[in-house]
């Protein structure tokens, strides 16, 4: 069954929004939100998921401008691709998320990472069928 698993991630500066999901119901939840100091402790977190939830990949939202344009933010969340991939051996996958935070209706100041990363692997998922 580990095998159909999937995490997803939103990944920002502050914090790192997790969502969870298998090929079978390919339905997205959201998991949690990492928001530790460090890089190594974002890491040690995601190490505790990825051992406790063994997932066959990892999907990682990729963010754009409106046009499609690339920014820093997009340069970053590559880079964090690329880590979870060499850090933990887990394919990686990256999906266009450039309107993940913006379909939450979130109140104000509400932490909506652990939301956006689901609708980035229900988009994963809606691609894939």
């Amino acid at each position: 069954m580990s095998e159909l698993t999937l995490l997803a991630f939103d990944f920002g500066l502050k914090r790192i929004g997790v969502a969870v999901g298998n090929t079978i119901l390919k339905q997205a939840q959201p998991l949690t939100v990492i928001s530790a100091a460090t890089n190594d402790a974002k890491f040690s977190n995601i190490a505790a998921l990825i051992d406790e939830w063994k997932p066959a990949r990892c999907v990682v939202g990729l963010p754009f401008h409106p046009d499609g344009a690339e920014h820093e933010m997009t340069v970053r969340c590559r880079r964090f691709a690329n880590q979870l991939h060499g850090r933990f051996g887990v394919e990686t996958t990256l999906v266009d998320e450039r309107y993940s935070s913006a379909v939450i209706p979130a109140k104000r100041g509400a932490v909506i990472d652990a939301e956006a990363a689901a609708i980035i692997l229900q988009q994963y998922f809606d691609d894939t069928q």
